[in-house]
């Protein structure tokens, strides 16, 4: 089975966690501060703050902008639930607006019709690698005086103009969940070019505080240990590399595919592939997915139900192209760790399947 994820764990991490076992100090320390300085050059030199997930650093960047009940933010249905989870833990609402179906973000064209007198701030997502058109997603917040985050999970080291993600909202949050392009076992970051948001993420993060038993306000748990971010720092440096192998990846896969609609890349973008996503319209997807499988190809739907349809959320809505790409979405292999026969075979099979459907 080629899998469809493969978390790359080197001699170089082993010995980054060793290091941090043989010091005596376990929790948030001095490679969490090293990892937040590193990562920091990757998003133009903002603040960077760790967490210990990327759901983490979803919700203490929305706390420490004020977001609260009553509000609102805007955010993609089509995404993983953490999306809007994270709005929902403040007691705010989230907002849910369509996609569009090129590159699976949120469409800026149906963001005004969703403000409201209690619109606070709109969260596009960097959708499986693939920037938001945050440009766009800037001159209607400016226009409404709004508030940008960013949902950056997917997107490490992603660009837009050359600019990277992490470096167009008030806030932007990452994850280093195992299976995205880089990894620190589990956490998260916040980069913000604000002073006074980076503090109160800390605080926030520290159970309230910023000098310790002087508790500002009611906090959180929500640190990042230092064995993590040893693991982070070590993964933060291969990252280029595995990025431009994902790249290559993919450009043979555009290359080679038939029968199944592609990804594309919109211009002025540098797509990352955390996932290779193509669109299954011609048969079904599912029974696609299975005989994939059955071939020795490992896939992923992500996402088979749009968020507002969850137990959780439970909301009729009319967003046409977020249930039709729920339908049609199938990720495939893409990782750095595949090798030229892996991806002869990926292309073979899908070829296959896809010629047999059709």
């Amino acid at each position: 089975m080629i899998p469809a994820a493969n978390p790359i764990i080197g001699k170089e991490e082993r010995r980054a966690v060793d290091r941090v076992l043989r010091s005596g100090g376990l929790a948030q320390g001095p490679e969490v501060a090293a990892f937040e300085k590193e990562f920091s050059h990757h998003v133009d030199g903002r603040h960077s703050v760790a967490l210990n997930s990327g759901t983490s650093a979803l919700h203490m960047a929305f706390i420490a902008a004020g977001i609260k009940a009553g509000d609102e933010v805007i955010v993609p249905s089509f995404s993983f639930a953490a999306t809007a989870n994270s709005v929902a833990l403040t007691g705010a609402t989230p907002v849910f607006v369509d996609i569009e179906e090129n590159h699976f973000n949120l469409d800026p064209s149906k963001i005004e019709a969703a403000i409201t007198k209690r619109t606070r701030a709109i969260m596009p997502v960097h959708l499986y690698g693939h920037p938001a058109n945050m440009v766009a997603v800037n001159e209607i917040a400016e226009k409404h005086g709004l508030l940008v985050f960013e949902d950056a999970a997917q997107a490490h080291g992603a660009k837009i103009n050359g600019i990277p993600v992490g470096a167009w909202g008030l806030a932007a949050s990452f994850s280093f969940y195992p299976t995205k392009n880089m990894t620190s076992g589990e956490g998260g970051m916040v980069t913000t070019p604000s002073d006074e948001l980076a503090r109160m993420v800390k605080v926030l993060r520290n159970q309230g505080m910023e000098i310790r038993y002087q508790n500002e306000v009611v906090g959180f748990n929500t640190r990042m240990t230092d064995i993590h971010a040893a693991i982070g720092r070590e993964q933060l440096k291969k990252l280029p590399k595995w990025t431009e192998q994902r790249q290559s990846n993919a450009a043979f896969l555009n290359a080679n595919l038939e029968g199944v609609v592609t990804p594309s890349t919109a211009p002025g973008m540098e797509h990352v592939f955390h996932q290779y996503t193509i669109k299954v319209v011609d048969t079904d997807r599912d029974a696609f997915a299975a005989e994939l499988t059955k071939r020795g190809v490992g896939n992923g739907v992500y996402y088979p139900t749009p968020i507002h349809r969850l137990p959780s959320f439970q909301l009729e809505l009319d967003l046409p192209a977020t249930e039709r790409i729920a339908q049609q979405v199938l990720s495939l292999p893409v990782h750095p760790a595949l090798k030229k026969r892996d991806l002869e075979t990926i292309v073979k099979v899908v070829n296959s399947v896809a010629k047999a459907g059709s």
